[in-house]
């Protein structure tokens, strides 16, 4: 079953629930893989697509709840805490620590990078191994840290 599938599932359950909340986030998720969609001028989406996407929208929610806090709106910003949760369901298990140190150090040495300068190759290199199972925020402070 392809991820796009496994969301229109998700949202017929929903629905059967009656669980708003899920009902709310999945179909905000459809619309944006929808738009994608049109974006693309396709008719489908690859499961490594929808993860892109998922992932968009994990990162706009975080960046509320930061806003929200800040303004005083503890209430949205639990609102949008539960979004991020059922939006993690979509994506793949992240890796761990030490398994992105392990690969960052690898593409160091596949990409043969000596300095700061060739953050962009390494960052790349690992991006394409992890496939969207790091974020990218993390996986440039990795790379500062491990490159002289």
């Amino acid at each position: 079953m392809t991820l796009p599938e496994k969301i229109a599932q998700d949202i017929k359950a929903a629905m059967l629930a009656r669980d708003a909340d899920r009902l709310n986030t999945l179909r905000m998720l459809k619309s944006a893989i929808g738009y994608a969609q049109i974006e693309r001028k396709t008719e489908t989406s690859s499961d490594a697509e929808v993860i892109a996407i998922v992932q968009k929208e994990v990162k706009k929610r975080r960046d509320s709840i930061t806003q929200f806090e800040s303004g005083g709106r503890p209430e949205l910003a639990a609102k949008e805490k539960l979004e991020i949760t059922i939006l993690e369901g979509f994506l793949p298990q992240a890796l761990s620590p030490e398994e992105l140190e392990a690969l960052v150090r690898a593409a160091i040495q596949e990409t043969g990078a000596t300095s700061k300068k060739d953050m962009g190759k390494v960052i790349k290199a690992v991006q394409a191994q992890a496939a969207g199972r790091a974020e990218g925020k993390v996986i440039s402070e990795l790379v500062g840290k491990l490159l002289p």
